[in-house]
């Protein structure tokens, strides 16, 4: 497509836009009684108009019901009780991961899984002691790897492999990640990374490293923070042994919302070490309070405490916003907004550099962009024009034009606006 920087060009685009209704169900923020420009999903996501209605749900069941609420529902609910809330997050989970409903659950936050899943996928042994990494990935990531290093004995340096960008790249290559595994593969025991880096916004070639992974015979898992209701994922057809998500951001459950894991069906009657809690004991005994850990079948049985029913409540009104859009349909328009987003800027001739990947299939709703004089005057003034992104420093302002509530006329006024900082 040709664009135009022109309002009626974005105007056009949105009544052509086919999800342009899903915008309705989110609440914008507001200043002095103008909605804000919000292009910070990538950290927060807005809040679904339904996520009030499902707590007060849930707060009508305590209201009436205390503990029974557990075990049954008022009169006529369609909800299935407490005891098994988990369960109604886990069909939209697994058609937005691309899994079956068996290799997801809905549990805990993010680090704690995957502080988990290294608990059950991290196996040194002999020579196969290392773990492959990217340089720089999230921080609670790069913590947790080297905490469980450390707790079996070893050292950091010696064990972590981070693959970082070329001398004056930004982005990784490919090849490069795929190549490490091959020229490490007799002494790794474990592929670990982000899905989408968080800081470049740049999409990883998940399918092949989880390819060459498998022809290593190495177990490969991926942090999907950035990655999850942000971009297609087919995780059981890629053979992914293991990932982990927060909700948060492009799912839209709240801040601090639930979290989830995918551990592929390959594993289910595997004798994995894992980390137990009741609630992941065979929910038919459960209550027998006997020793001997016995887990569910499936995904489900790495789940440890009871579940937080409120939170678990707005984490399913908002997965089934993104389940009737479809991801299909909302990388679509994602490639295109973001697309749109890159030509504004340029065409804005302020002085900033894009560092995330220019090919479409390279990076999700992000665009990172470096200011390297005055960036967080420039955020800072972007703000007081009622545009709300992220400031990473040094000198890195994220915009994140979200499909399921964001416009193109949005994305043209941005453009505008520094077209008006640069004269």
């Amino acid at each position: 497509m040709t664009f135009e920087n022109t309002l009626h060009f974005a105007q056009q685009l949105d009544r052509n836009d086919p999800l342009r209704s899903f915008r309705d169900r989110f609440l914008i923020p507001q200043a002095g009684g103008k909605e804000l420009i919000y292009f910070c999903g990538n950290s927060l996501g807005l809040q679904p108009k339904a996520a009030r209605e499902a707590l007060d749900r849930e707060l009508t069941v305590w209201q009436h019901l205390a503990v029974e609420g557990w075990f049954m529902r008022p009169d006529q609910a369609e909800d299935t009780p407490w005891l098994s809330i988990h369960k109604r997050c886990k069909d939209p989970l697994a058609q937005i991961v691309g899994a079956l409903p068996s290799e997801v659950v809905p549990m805990n936050n993010l680090t704690v899984n995957m502080h988990l899943m290294l608990t059950s996928f991290y196996r040194p042994a002999g020579q196969r002691t290392k773990i492959l990494t990217i340089g720089g990935d999230f921080p609670s990531d790069q913590y947790a790897l080297e905490t469980h290093i450390q707790a079996r004995g070893m050292n950091p340096a010696d064990v972590l492999v981070e693959i970082f960008p070329r001398e004056g790249e930004s982005a990784w290559r490919g090849e490069d990640i795929c190549n490490a595994i091959d020229t490490h593969r007799d002494t790794l025991a474990l592929v670990l990374m982000s899905g989408l880096h968080y800081y470049t916004g740049q999409v990883f070639d998940m399918a092949a490293i989880a390819r060459k992974a498998l022809q290593a015979g190495v177990p490969v898992g991926f942090d999907l923070a950035h990655a999850i209701g942000n971009i297609p994922l087919w995780l059981h057809d890629w053979q992914v042994d293991f990932a982990f998500w927060c909700s948060y951001k492009y799912l839209n459950s709240g801040p601090g919302g639930v979290s989830g894991v995918f551990i592929h069906q390959k594993h289910h009657n595997a004798n994995l070490p894992r980390l137990a809690g009741w609630w992941g004991y065979d929910e038919d005994s459960r209550f027998a309070m006997t020793k001997g850990f016995v887990p569910m079948a499936g995904a489900d049985g790495w789940q440890l405490s009871t579940p937080t029913v409120l939170a678990m409540a707005v984490h399913h009104a908002a997965l089934q916003i993104t389940a009737e859009a479809g991801m299909d349909a909302l990388r679509r328009k994602s490639e295109q907004l973001t697309a749109y987003l890159e030509f504004v800027l340029r065409n804005s001739g302020y002085p900033l550099e894009i560092m995330t990947p220019a090919d479409p299939a390279g990076r999700g709703c992000q665009l990172s962009l470096l200011v390297h004089q005055d960036g967080k005057r420039l955020f800072n003034r972007l703000v007081e024009q009622g545009i709300i992104g992220d400031w990473r420093e040094p000198d890195c302002i994220r915009l994140a034009p979200t499909p399921l509530y964001n416009t193109f006329e949005e994305v043209w006024h941005v453009g505008q606006i520094l077209l008006k900082f640069r004269t």
